[in-house]
């Protein structure tokens, strides 16, 4: 129980102070006119208020990610929770944070569009078309999550396929439709949902006396059933992504960054937004260790239903909450993963039109862009839901790299503090590339060749950061 709060106070501290660390560093300037008034068109810029962005922006970004992430990794044991906590606070909230401002400074374009500013056109196609992909992989996890949590409370009423069908429908709408008239008006009503399952559930754990692991140095070792197929480094940093840093996040921010009344909210916003992301994961995966008895008997939970986190969602809701609690509760984890979804489908399609320079104020051009893509993510709903999440984890981590070194780009050419995106830029090059060449999803190589290469690949990154460094204040000094 100790650990648990520590790593709420870990939290807590790192948006206190770390937060106004960083911001130093954002160029803020509350006086400056943002895209929302510059740039308001009805559809995707429209002003709000702070509230509400922030409420969209935490929905947006708490998708299955913090719950299904988390109850996967607490397979892992309590050293989940440091990556969570250290995590949030040092990578992903920092991610998040730049990826919105960055938006804000160049009026609200989408993340592919900002890393090709500062990483080149190259790389600009690549992640255009990296990124429409990995946005049509969260739309398909996002609608079959919900869609197999739906159709088992009602399974005499409704079907995966059913409900299948009505998050397609609703996400469409969702997409298409002016941002403050279906996304702005009920995401209100999805946080308390939200936030009552969080809170819920922890508070039901401590009455009922449940036992929370601590860490230690005895126990600060591989949890999981299969530890040689899956090794702390890097399975568990894959596994628990939107709990601790997630890509996916950095293409949410810019549809805020176009929403945003003043850049002075932009650290409780997307700052802010990711470390109560992180809380959620930290009750979820503690949840996870201490509800079936220990980390051992989740293991084997988890391997008896084929890895199925919804299982343990809903038996976790339903004992700890009671039958009108636990529904309570997995309507929040139902509003999570749709509330992403829908602003999946929504970045693609605003991706394919920043792309395209094709103005998206009419809805027949909104419609030219979306349908296409609801096709293509309804097809991949067909395929099976642990080989698409798989693909989606991975390609996440790679985007949050990506968008990471441009961050770190950017802040060194403002002759800026670049640490504080560099060190989180290297650590998930060398997770990323590690995992590419380990896990069976990738080469499936064995761990003696797969860890060397991976830290060698990050070492060349490291030092093509400096001959770049270099490169580029030597060019800037012959153009003056």
């Amino acid at each position: 129980m100790i650990t648990f709060f520590v790593g709420l106070l870990v939290l807590l501290l790192g948006y206190i102070f770390y937060s106004k660390f960083v911001e130093r560093f954002a160029d803020v300037d509350p006086t400056r006119k943002t895209p929302a008034y510059t740039m308001e068109d009805g559809v995707d810029y429209v002003p709000l208020p702070p509230w509400r962005i922030f409420l969209i922006q935490f929905l947006n970004i708490a998708g299955l990610g913090p719950i299904f992430g988390a109850v996967a990794g607490a397979m892992w044991g309590p050293v989940a929770f440091i990556w969570i906590a250290l995590g949030s606070v040092f990578a992903g909230a920092v991610h998040d944070f730049f990826s919105g401002m960055l938006s804000i400074k160049h009026k609200g374009l989408s993340i592919t569009e900002i890393v090709g500013i500062y990483m080149g056109n190259g790389t600009k196609q690549f992640m255009r078309g990296f990124t429409v992909v990995l946005m049509l992989l969260v739309g398909t996890v996002f609608i079959m999550g919900p869609a197999k949590i739906l159709s088992g409370l009602t399974p005499n009423f409704a079907s995966m396929t059913f409900w299948i069908w009505i998050v397609v429908i609703y996400y469409l709408l969702a997409t298409m439709l002016p941002i403050d008239k279906i996304i702005g008006r009920i995401y209100p009503v999805f946080g308390l949902s939200l936030l009552f399952m969080a809170v819920g559930l922890i508070i039901a754990l401590f009455v009922k006396g449940y036992h929370i692991p601590e860490l230690s140095i005895d126990n600060m070792h591989n949890f999981h059933t299969d530890s040689d197929k899956f090794p702390i480094f890097p399975m568990l940093f894959i596994t628990i992504a939107c709990g601790a840093i997630s890509g996916f996040h950095a293409t949410q921010s810019p549809l805020m960054a176009r929403c945003m009344t003043n850049e002075k909210y932009g650290r409780p916003v997307f700052y802010g937004a990711m470390i109560s992301e992180g809380v959620v994961a930290l009750i979820w995966a503690a949840i996870s260790m201490s509800f079936f008895g220990g980390i051992r008997e989740l293991n084997d939970i988890m391997i008896a239903n084929n890895g199925n986190a919804a299982f343990i969602v809903n038996e976790i809701s339903n004992s700890l909450l009671g039958k009108f609690g636990g529904f309570l509760a997995l309507l929040g984890v139902v509003a999570a993963p749709i509330t992403s979804g829908d602003t999946a489908f929504r970045s693609a399609r605003l991706i394919v039109a920043d792309f395209l320079r094709f103005n998206q104020t009419s809805i027949k051009n909104r419609l030219i862009v979306s349908i296409p893509l609801f096709a293509v993510g309804f097809l991949l709903t067909q395929i099976d839901f642990s080989i698409v999440w798989r693909y989606f984890a991975w390609s996440n981590q790679t985007l949050a790299t990506v968008v990471l070194w441009a961050i770190t780009v950017y802040l060194m050419q403002e002759k800026k503090l670049y640490w504080i995106t560099f060190i989180p830029a290297l650590f998930m090059t060398a997770v990323t590339t590690t995992y590419l060449l380990f896990a069976p999803e990738g080469f499936s190589l064995p761990k003696e060749i797969s860890y060397p290469a991976g830290i060698g690949l990050t070492m060349l990154a490291f030092f093509g950061f400096f001959v770049y460094k270099k490169k580029y204040f030597k060019r800037e000094l012959t153009d003056a």
